[in-house]
C-alpha cells in the first residue's frame, strides 16, 4: 500500500491550520486547477466528526467521484478522512498539526490502495503516487498562505 508523509510547516497557530485543514471552501480553491467541487454532503463550511463530502473533479483526464468520510477528530490537534466510495480499493488521510513556539507543523499522512491487481499496485507506485504527493503540496501552499495572511477571516469568518 503506498503511503506518503508530508510536513509542512506554517508559521500560525494550530486551531487556524487545523479549522483551514477542514475548510470545504479553502479545499474547493486549493484544487481550482481540477474544477474539484463538492457535490454532496457537507458543501460549504467546516467538515466536522462524521459529516461525509462527495467530491468531483477531473483527474488524469477524467472526471472522478470521491466520497469520504470524517472516522476520527481531535480539535485542533488531528482529523482523518476515509474512502467511503471511489476509484481506490482503499484510501486514508489522517491530517496532524503540532503546535511549536513559532507556529505549526502540518503533517499528513495518506495512504491508498489501488483495484486492478499487480497493474493497480505498479501504477500507485510509480505514478499516482507523486500526482498524489503534487495535489496535497499543492493544498498545502494554500493553507500556508491564507493561515500565514489575513486571508483566513474570510474562509473562516472571523
Amino acid at each position: 500500500m503506498p503511503n506518503i508523509h508530508l510536513t509542512t510547516f506554517i508559521t500560525a497557530p494550530a486551531d487556524r491550520v487545523f479549522d483551514l485543514s477542514r475548510s470545504i471552501d479553502l479545499h474547493k480553491k486549493s484544487m481550482a486547477n481540477t474544477d474539484e467541487q463538492a457535490v454532496a454532503g457537507t458543501t460549504t463550511g467546516l467538515i466536522e466528526l462524521h459529516d461525509t463530502v462527495t467530491w468531483k473533479a477531473k483527474h488524469l483526464m477524467k472526471m472522478r467521484i470521491l466520497k469520504i468520510r470524517i472516522t476520527a477528530m481531535q480539535k485542533p490537534y488531528s482529523f482523518t478522512d476515509e474512502m467511503v466510495e471511489g476509484d481506490f480499493k482503499s484510501m486514508k488521510h489522517e491530517h496532524h498539526f503540532k503546535q511549536i513556539e513559532n507556529g505549526t507543523f502540518l503533517i499528513d499522512l495518506f495512504s491508498f490502495e489501488m483495484p486492478y491487481g499487480k497493474v493497480g499496485k505498479i501504477a500507485g507506485k510509480i505514478y499516482l503516487q507523486r500526482y498524489l504527493r503534487n495535489l496535497l503540496e499543492q493544498r498545502n501552499s494554500v493553507i500556508k498562505e491564507y493561515a500565514e495572511s489575513e486571508k483566513w477571516k474570510f474562509v473562516l469568518n472571523r
